[in-house]
């Protein structure tokens, strides 16, 4: 029977086949770009991205044989992979990267159901698929960074919209900025396609998915994918395609305020 986590690895193992051959032909000059994660060069999305792999297969490794993370093994991680020179980082993602992708693949199915995974943030330890959508997240939108730097049309990978569609809801309460509204609420009826969906925005106190409202404020028409980079900070006008429709009383720009990035 397939576990939950099936297409979560699945999708990890797409992404890293795509862009571990992209990022390997990236010349020094390339590496040192600013990339359109403003604060990074290029190099630092990667190191940024390795840096993760090593933490996450830590903790996988740590769940599989029942010990704690080791103290501060975080800190010396980033620690290590900031003191790279770019070219280093350039090599050392793949093999970070492939590393923690081959980890997830070797679970068999009663331990991709069954194993619980402390990372560290959280206020227990999670599934693996759960685990393994926030390695998702992390590795597909900032994939998208060092792609959308080369290109603005980049988009998330297909593979990875479906599982985080289903994931980022959990966090919208922490990414999320109702004071851009300045006092006002709404209610936006959000459709997407590439999965098609259809649900609920509710901008109150806070910023919650709830079921889609029959008499919104706003409307909002996009691609999924486009949806997920909505809430992350990462649909500027630049990169924003075609097919973003609003209407009613909350327009794109204050989408964009309430959902700055992180």
């Amino acid at each position: 029977m397939p576990s939950p986590a099936d297409a979560t690895i699945q999708a990890l193992r797409t992404g890293h086949d795509d862009l571990a051959p992209f990022v390997a032909a990236l010349s020094p000059e390339d590496l040192t770009r600013q990339s359109v994660a403003t604060e990074w060069d290029v190099s630092q999305v990667v190191s940024h991205l390795g840096s993760g792999a090593v933490i996450g297969l830590e903790a996988l490794e740590s769940a599989l044989e029942g010990r704690p993370t080791v103290a501060d093994f975080n800190q010396g991680v980033w620690a290590r992979w900031d003191a790279m020179s770019p070219a280093a980082r350039q090599v050392g993602f793949d093999a970070a990267n492939a590393a923690l992708v081959k980890r997830y693949e070797d679970l068999d199915d009663a331990t991709r159901t069954d194993l619980r995974i402390d990372l560290g943030f959280l206020p227990a330890p999670i599934d693996v698929r759960t685990a393994g959508n926030f390695r998702l997240s992390e590795f597909a939108l900032h994939s998208w960074d060092v792609r959308a730097t080369f290109d603005p049309a980049a988009t998330v990978r297909a593979e990875a919209v479906e599982p985080l569609l289903d994931h980022i809801g959990m966090l919208l309460g922490w990414i999320g900025k109702p004071a851009a509204l300045e006092g006002r609420t709404a209610t936006v009826r959000v459709t997407t396609t590439g999965p098609d969906r259809t649900f609920g925005l509710a901008i109150t106190d806070g910023v919650a998915l709830v079921d889609a409202p029959d008499d919104a404020d706003a409307t909002l028409t996009l691609p999924a994918e486009a949806w997920l980079r909505l809430l992350t900070g990462r649909l500027r006008p630049e990169h924003t395609p075609a097919g973003v429709e609003t209407t009613g009383s909350v327009d794109l720009d204050t989408l964009r305020r309430v959902f700055p990035g992180y």
